[in-house]
């Protein structure tokens, strides 16, 4: 019986996939004759079929910039930049949809070691840095087991400072996942999908307007009460807006 049901789940694995192939080359095939919509739809459903991938999201990304959709557009840039932090062509085309919107937010300044250690934290994702420690233990366990095997003093002693420089950076590796894994479970962007927004002092409609803000812009939310959610945005500043009006990023 389980044998049975092994078959019958490798075999709906396996058709779910060829399924969401065959719609990602029709969807390719109606982007690149210009067919927006259909491009659209097609990406969509392989995406509620419960695939994510930044390819996906970086071709949805271009197909709402063709047809000068701030918002989904940035919002599809966004995430596929999640999957892949580094990609040039992603960074590229987020800032050609990102110079369509209307707020222009200054970010707030960094100080030098921040932006030293933020070049280099975010080269890789929190679980690259975790794969990256766990083979840095590796080559110190290989290290250590040439240390005890080999005949020669040199050799041993080239294996030892090898060993220990790889355990170094494994245990720097795995505090740097650690910091960037809870960085990125605090941090909660989302992108603005109201044409228009008016941010609020409090979580109600009779408060006072502090701001507004414009499809396209990507806020951090802080927190939540009912249906309002407090935004902070990169010139520091914040406040209240309703669920509705954003799109979270983190909703994979």
């Amino acid at each position: 019986m389980k044998k049975i049901l092994f078959i019958f789940i490798l075999f709906i694995g396996c058709f779910g996939f060829s399924q969401n192939e065959a719609l990602f080359k029709k969807a390719n095939k109606a982007y690149n004759t210009g067919d927006y919509d259909v491009a659209a739809k097609n990406y969509l459903k392989i995406i509620e079929n419960g695939e994510h991938s930044a390819e996906l999201y970086f071709n949805l990304g271009n197909v709402y910039y063709k047809q000068n959709q701030i918002a989904p557009s940035i919002y599809y840039f966004e995430k596929a930049l999640l999957l892949k932090p580094n990609d040039k062509d992603i960074k590229n085309n987020l800032a050609y949809a990102q110079n369509m919107a209307l707020d222009a937010i200054e970010v707030l300044p960094k100080t030098g070691l921040s932006r030293i250690y933020r070049s280099l934290t975010s080269y890789f994702t929190f679980d690259q840095w975790a794969y990256t420690s766990i083979g840095l233990m590796f080559l110190f366990i290989i290290g250590y087991l040439l240390y005890y095997f080999l005949n020669y003093a040199t050799q041993k002693r080239i294996a030892f400072v090898g060993s220990i420089i790889c355990l170094l950076l494994s245990i720097a590796t795995i505090l740097i996942a650690y910091i960037e894994y809870n960085t990125f479970k605090s941090d909660q962007p989302a992108i603005v999908f109201d044409k228009e927004v008016i941010i609020k002092s409090e979580p109600n409609n009779s408060s006072q307007e502090t701001f507004r803000l414009h499809q396209g812009t990507k806020v951090n939310v802080i927190e939540n009460l009912n249906d309002w959610q407090k935004i902070k945005i990169a010139d520091g500043k914040t406040g209240w807006l309703t669920s509705e009006s954003i799109k979270l990023l983190k909703d994979i």
